[in-house]
């Protein structure tokens, strides 16, 4: 099993969702994070004074999936997340020893679906 772990403009949310949702994929989990990267910020007007923004807001989308589903997952983000421009985010596949299903006591592949 595979952790996937996404890093993404807020506004593409919905359309990583859907492209999850046809790719097999029930469940993830969605945090609103803020990023510093290439992207780098931009400065704002507040009253009369400047101030830069280093921080911008970003989702990050977190899913288990079995090993064979890795490569299918990562495309359907890419394909979904993808602007063609600076700041549109990043994929991290991490490995997972253990999943349990905290109400059933099912572990592992059986407690992803």
């Amino acid at each position: 099993m595979k952790k996937i772990t996404a890093v993404i403009k807020p506004f593409k949310l919905e359309e990583i969702k859907h492209a999850l949702v046809e790719n097999g994929i029930s469940g993830m989990t969605v945090s609103e994070v803020k990023g510093h990267g290439r992207q780098k910020g931009h400065t704002e007007l507040y009253r009369g004074a400047e101030y830069s923004v280093d921080f911008l807001p970003k989702v990050k989308i977190s899913i288990i999936v079995t090993d064979e589903m890795v490569d299918s997952t990562v495309e359907a983000i890419c394909r979904a997340a993808n602007t063609g421009k600076v700041g549109d985010g990043k994929i991290f596949v991490e490995p997972v020893e253990r999943v349990i299903r905290i109400r059933t006591g099912e572990e592992d592949v059986e407690a992803l679906s």
